[in-house]
């Protein structure tokens, strides 16, 4: 019911993350288990350039959480960013992809102005869900000149155990966002 992970008892309204660790975010989405066709799919986008398998994930998405997300009632969409140096890198944003496909489908605006990663962290696959705490601490800032909006989709890649949502959300809230939802491509299921 908060993060969109599925779970294996029915019976369960969290998952164990959300269950141990509150999440400030208001709840999230997620069009696909993050299993090993998606991580696969998922390092051809990040690694190898495959921008082109964004639009038919973003149609996907639209197709099974339009009617939701459209009763978020965002003002915009904000993807998670990336620090300069790997966007250097890299060449792109994935989650910002995502975001600007979705816009289109949505007509929800896109935000790239009113968060910013401040800090280069370590990648975040490795680590457990402590040190990916602590691995993102001050690592977002959210421009309070910028945040004119009261409602946000925050679009991102991967869903984890929440700690980058949870340091996105924190910053937005601190900068006078008042409601932040997640839409995620992928989530690690819970069983």
């Amino acid at each position: 019911m908060k993060c969109g992970k599925s779970l294996e008892d029915a019976a369960e309204a969290y998952c164990s993350d959300c269950a141990a660790r509150k999440k400030s975010f208001e709840y999230g989405v997620a069009l696909l288990h993050y299993d090993d066709i998606m991580r696969r799919a998922v390092s051809q986008i990040k690694y190898n350039n495959r921008r082109e398998y964004i639009r038919p994930f973003a149609k996907m998405f639209w197709m099974r959480w339009g009617r939701t997300i459209a009763e978020m009632e965002a003002d915009c969409l904000v993807p998670v960013p990336l620090h300069k140096a790997r966007y250097r890198k890299r060449g792109f944003n994935q989650a910002e992809l995502l975001a600007r496909e979705l816009g289109a489908l949505s007509g929800i605006p896109v935000r790239t102005d009113i968060l910013f990663r401040e800090r280069k962290t370590e990648a975040q696959k490795e680590l457990t869900p402590d040190q990916r705490i602590r691995n993102l601490q001050k690592a977002f800032r959210a421009d309070p000149e910028k945040t004119d909006v009261s409602s946000v989709i925050l679009v991102d890649d991967i869903y984890t155990t929440g700690s980058t949502a949870e340091a996105c959300t924190r910053a937005l809230k601190e900068a006078g966002v008042r409601k932040v939802y997640t839409a995620c491509l992928c989530i690690v299921p819970e069983y």
